[in-house]
């Protein structure tokens, strides 16, 4: 099986410098713009299915992608963003270290769970069930659209390249042969560090 991992386009919450995670935002100008040219690049891919974040981001970045393979789009509710900033979703992040600096400084360290926030052990568990249950399905090539912090994980802890600087719209392209570890075939801006 060969795996499309790809991130959604740029969003409304990153021009206005807001602590994303769980905020449910719209693709901006741009990122509908890269989601479009995604779309061109995945066009003779092969992929028979989307599976999807169902945020709002990732679920506007799939529109884009099947407005040019017309294939069925499955909704993921465990590909997820993590909720790493709990009380501080949403909020610009001037505004989030003015009245929470505390908050703020914990989020240097990804392990650390703030007020509201989803546990990184919780996280990772549920990524790691989601990536388990798409490796048993009976297609050929897929595509998964999620977010940084469930590709970073799948990098990280899955298949253990590492940590990694991804851009908006980036994709991996992974194989996966039964009986052994997944393989990385294609990297598009996504940069191993």
């Amino acid at each position: 099986m060969l795996i499309y991992l790809l991130r959604h386009g740029q969003t409304t919450g990153d021009l206005e410098d807001r602590f994303g995670g769980d905020y449910d935002d719209h693709l901006s100008d741009e990122g509908k713009q890269q989601a479009q040219n995604l779309s061109d690049k995945l066009i003779n891919s092969g992929i028979q299915v989307l599976f999807c974040s169902p945020r709002i981001r990732a679920q506007e970045t799939a529109t884009y992608i099947n407005s040019k393979l017309n294939v069925p789009i499955e909704t993921i509710g465990d590909f997820r963003e993590r909720n790493h900033y709990g009380i501080l979703t949403g909020m610009v992040k001037s505004e989030a270290k003015e009245k929470y600096p505390e908050l703020v400084a914990l989020l240097n360290d990804t392990k650390n769970t703030i007020d509201g926030g989803e546990d990184y052990e919780v996280f990772k568990k549920r990524v790691d069930v989601a990536w388990s249950n798409i490796l048993n399905q009976n297609y050929d090539t897929i595509a998964i659209i999620t977010h940084g912090g469930p590709i970073r994980h799948i990098f990280r802890d899955i298949l253990k390249q590492g940590e990694i600087k991804i851009d908006d719209c980036a994709y991996s392209i992974i194989e996966v042969k039964k009986g052994s570890n997944p393989t990385v075939i294609s990297l598009n801006g996504i940069f191993i560090q």
